[in-house]
């Protein structure tokens, strides 16, 4: 790989390491100062790299670098200290050294630390995610403001108030023991989940599937799987759904990057060695005594993964969609719920259905009532699909619904 190519890439997975353990070693309200000197050593190395070229470990001369602007930040701080502080006693002097640890468990252990941090319940669901995307993810501030559809300046406000608002509350930079995990636990996997599926179901970008958003969404839940404090059925549960979902992201666009339909997509290019890890950890979750919704969505996905697609395979996420209702109503669940009760009932009792729901301003609402009006009243399946064609946040979704309409008006 070049230097071109590799740089933007170590950025993505070794950015946040590095800042993950520079907050562990300076305290959660150095977060800015992390940040700061993170970015340093990857201007360096542009910088170096461009003129000398690669070194012989790219990864170990970051590290180096990243370190060295540790110790002489500390030697900074200790001097200032020293010159404010003039009443200091003798035999006090810094050393400036840095035990700056940069193995693998102590960079899992600190991204686990900043997981825990982050996901302040005090914070809003927005600023948890905007938190992640950027600290753990190392996301830029335009790839987050498209992401929640808002500009760069708005972007970089929410941040700073949010890392201010963590600073001010003094919380322990720490992974809670296992009987202390609760409702942080809870947090850090919604956060998790909703980021998982702004990158399955990106409702901001071009793109509707964007890959990068979902795998950094697992790389970090499995960061929660892999720790003994941290491995709960939930966690399990909610990677099973993840590896489910990812599973079928070959087959979910074409090479136009259209959206291809469930039931219109090639099962030859599901993944099964993901399907295979999602019933693994879907297994190693019901070892639990308690049911979450991880547990539900990823008992549905993972019957969704069947290639098969008979009437009893429905009749079971028919099944589950109603325990799931049960437990949590949402619209999209209703929704989708709507969808495996036409294929058990039929058409005419899942209009039925979906009319109780009422969800005008939902262009999804509208392509699933343009669906089930195929075949039975076309004037209003056009209809729909027309208020959904209004309502669509993307160019792929709105080609998609173009593409609807022009068959069905073809076929009148």
């Amino acid at each position: 790989m070049q230097e071109k190519e590799l740089l933007p890439h170590l950025f993505r997975t070794e950015y946040l390491k590095i800042i993950a353990v520079l907050v562990r070693y300076f305290g959660f309200d150095k977060l800015s100062l992390a940040e700061d000197l993170a970015s340093d050593t990857f201007l360096i190395a542009a910088e170096t790299w461009g003129l000398k070229g690669l070194p012989e470990n790219p990864v170990a001369w970051l590290y180096a670098v990243a370190k060295n602007k540790a110790r002489d930040q500390l030697k900074h701080q200790q001097v200032f200290e020293k010159k404010i502080k003039p009443a200091l006693l003798p035999g006090n002097e810094a050393t400036f050294s840095v035990d700056l640890d940069l193995s693998d468990e102590n960079i899992k252990d600190s991204q686990l630390q900043m997981m825990f941090a982050i996901a302040d319940p005090q914070l809003s669901v927005e600023s948890r995610i905007a938190l992640i995307l950027r600290i753990l993810c190392g996301f830029g501030l335009e790839e987050i403001a498209d992401a929640f559809l808002t500009s760069r300046e708005t972007v970089h406000k929410r941040l700073t108030r949010a890392k201010e608002k963590l600073r001010q509350s003094g919380m322990s930079f720490i992974v809670p023991a296992p009987a202390d995990t609760g409702a942080r636990l809870e947090t850090v996997l919604i956060s998790l989940y909703l980021l998982f599926n702004e990158g399955y179901y990106s409702s901001s970008r071009i793109d509707v599937v964007r890959r990068e958003l979902c795998l950094e969404a697992m790389r970090l839940t499995l960061l929660l799987a892999d720790n003994e404090n941290t491995c709960t059925p939930a966690v399990d549960a909610l990677f099973a759904l993840m590896c489910f979902h990812s599973s079928r992201f070959d087959a979910r666009t074409d090479e136009n990057g259209e959206i291809i339909r469930y039931d219109d997509q090639d099962r030859s290019l599901w993944n099964d060695e993901l399907i295979a890890k999602g019933n693994y950890y879907l297994n190693k979750a019901s070892m639990g005594s308690k049911m979450s919704r991880y547990h539900i969505e990823a008992a549905i996905a993972c019957l969704h993964s069947e290639k098969t697609n008979d009437g009893l395979k429905w009749d079971k996420i028919l099944s589950l969609y109603n325990q799931l209702l049960m437990q949590e109503y949402s619209p999209v669940t209703a929704l989708n719920r709507t969808y495996a009760l036409y294929k058990v009932q039929g058409k005419e009792i899942a209009i039925m259905e979906a009319k109780k729901l009422d969800l005008p301003g939902s262009h999804l609402y509208h392509i699933l009532l343009g669906h089930l009006y195929q075949g039975v009243d076309d004037q209003e399946a056009v209809r729909h699909l027309q208020k959904a064609l209004t309502l669509a946040k993307t160019e792929t979704e709105r080609k998609r619904i173009r593409k609807d309409l022009s068959q069905l008006q073809a076929v009148k």
